[in-house]
């Protein structure tokens, strides 16, 4: 069991990658807390993650996050691994179209959301020497013509460097920060840009490897980097977008 015995909170995890991280970080022996704002959602992940555990919290409210690692450490006593997954994709718009609050609204929980639980959990990774793995995308990487979802482009490239730079500052704790960009995954945030077959066959021939991906093989990249297979690596971002950032 690669993770056996570890505790991991996974943000955003009751569907879509989220859901496919905490479920094999639990078939690989972790003690697993989901936690989302959608109650039902929540409930329902946990009842098909065996012995995982639910809290609800809003990304966006620092006291929200608080309680679910303090509720974390109550009940395990420990952090060893933190996933920040949680995100939104806000309407394609052209820049000057965007509204404040719009643009705001995808920075705070893109960005600093991911900003919120990283600082509340530190002071229990490096008691720990715990693993970080933020899910960035490979909008994040590169420009696409025609997307022009600026503040969700914009927040996944500063998680990348702010990977790099948490990877820095928290080295002699041995703590690991690592990313992950996935490309487009079937998930229910791509479901309406897959609602036909034409779109479906649009997006599998944007990827080099001629489809788009699945949630579990993201989830292995996750379950690389929060296990001891990984114990050298730290800063590292790793594409699984089916080749598309290569192009």
């Amino acid at each position: 069991m690669r993770v056996s015995g570890k505790v991991a909170i996974v943000t955003g995890g009751s569907r879509g990658i989220g859901f496919a991280t905490a479920k094999i970080l639990s078939e690989n022996g972790a003690k697993v807390i989901i936690t989302g704002k959608d109650k039902k959602r929540l409930e329902k992940a946990t009842s098909e993650i065996s012995g995982s555990i639910g809290i609800i919290g809003d990304i966006r409210n620092t006291q929200d996050v608080k309680n679910v690692v303090s509720k974390t450490v109550k009940k395990f006593g420990r952090i060893d691994i933190l996933v920040n997954n949680a995100g939104i994709f806000p309407k394609i718009k052209q820049l000057h179209k965007i509204e404040d609050n719009e643009w705001d609204e995808v920075l705070d929980v893109n960005l600093t959301g991911q900003f919120r639980f990283t600082r509340e959990v530190i002071p229990y990774l490096q008691k720990t020497s715990g693993s970080i793995i933020n899910i960035s995308s490979d909008a994040g990487l590169k420009a696409y013509q025609g997307f022009n979802a600026d503040a969700y482009s914009a927040s996944k490239a500063a998680l990348i460097v702010l990977t790099k730079c948490w990877a820095l500052e928290y080295s002699k704790d041995k703590i690991r920060v690592n990313c992950i960009c996935p490309g487009v995954v079937d998930t229910d945030m791509t479901k309406p840009f897959l609602k036909t077959q034409k779109d479906k066959e649009f997006m599998n021939n944007e990827h080099p490897i001629g489809r788009i991906g699945q949630p579990n093989e993201v989830a292995k990249a996750v379950m690389y980097f929060a296990s001891d297979d990984a114990s050298w690596i730290t800063g590292a971002v790793l594409a699984v977008d089916g080749g598309e950032s290569i192009k």
